[in-house]
């Protein structure tokens, strides 16, 4: 098993920020693999946005929630399938209604199992988190978008389209002009590309690329990251403008017969150049990898 060079993947429930009336932040501390979870609420009813990593995370969130509600009904969203988002749903059974959209829970169906192998290999902290981990099973799957009334307040639940992962959605609070994003958009790091070719190839650049120029341009007041701290519509145009560049670059030097291996090399050292104090540079290369292949699938279309 890999040695694990991080803080242990623990949800602290410490610092809670209040965001708006009845809306609240539990922040991830810039500690690997753990999520920014939030908790809405309406006069009816509580809905829960991430679960963290595993059971004993989900389980401090769950009686976290359970207090916050005083006694009002719960429900759990997850904004993608990925572990340290949904792989504590299992423990909200029988507390809370868990929704999901089809494509995610398709996502944890299918690939649920191979990415609870592949994240518990990571290291002991991260395989002691998931020890015990029950795949869940959405209680509600919806098409479309999803409004849901909490009483008095209506969160909208809306399905982007395959871009970080194939069922990615977004929360949106309109009456808070708030927006949980999850893994499509983080603060101070580099985009995350689950680019494991063969395992896993849903992640699509361009697509995502197409998913963060809709959101910039709805311009929300209160942007909820994956990772990160909490931050303004100038976040989600960050994002919006770095994998732009990362596709320009990328495919600028693809049209010219360049080697991916060059590629990778330039474009990474690009990148750390112009975003120094960004983290998760590993993400560069497996972003690049994407990139390549998509500008395969396309014949060289060039930048626009």
């Amino acid at each position: 098993m890999a040695e694990y060079p991080f803080p242990d993947p623990i949800v602290e429930i410490s610092d809670v920020r209040e965001l708006a009336h009845d809306l609240v932040v539990v922040p991830n501390r810039d500690v690997d693999l753990v999520p920014n979870v939030g908790l809405i609420g309406g006069t009816e009813a509580v809905l829960v946005v991430e679960t963290g990593l595993g059971p004993r995370n989900a389980q401090r969130i769950l009686a976290f929630a359970a207090d916050y509600a005083k006694g009002r009904r719960l429900y759990l969203t997850t904004t993608h399938f990925h572990p340290e988002h949904a792989f504590g749903a299992h423990e909200f059974s029988g507390e809370a209604t868990y929704l999901v959209n089809q494509a995610q829970a398709d996502d944890l169906a299918q690939k649920g199992a191979g990415y609870l192998a592949m994240f518990t290999r990571l290291g002991a902290p991260v395989a002691r988190e998931l020890d015990g981990t029950v795949l869940a099973v959405p209680d509600v799957v919806y098409d479309g978008s999803y409004d849901l009334d909490l009483g008095g307040r209506t969160v909208r639940l809306r399905p982007t389209g395959r871009a970080h992962s194939r069922g990615d959605q977004v929360v949106e609070v309109p009456d808070a002009d708030v927006l949980f994003t999850g893994d499509l958009a983080e603060t101070g790091q580099f985009a995350i590309f689950p680019w494991f070719p063969p395992h896993d190839t849903d992640v699509s650049g361009t697509r995502w690329l197409r998913v963060m120029e809709t959101l910039a341009a709805e311009a929300p007041g209160i942007v909820v990251p994956g990772h990160g701290a909490v931050g303004d519509t100038r976040l989600l145009a960050d994002v919006r403008d770095y994998i732009k560049e990362l596709r320009d670059e990328t495919w600028r030097r693809r049209d010219s017969a360049v080697s991916e291996e060059t590629v990778v090399e330039e474009v990474r050292a690009l990148m750390i150049e112009r975003h120094p104090d960004w983290r998760m540079r590993e993400w560069i290369e497996r972003g690049v990898g994407c990139l390549c292949a998509e500008h395969a699938a396309v014949g060289g279309a060039g930048v626009e």
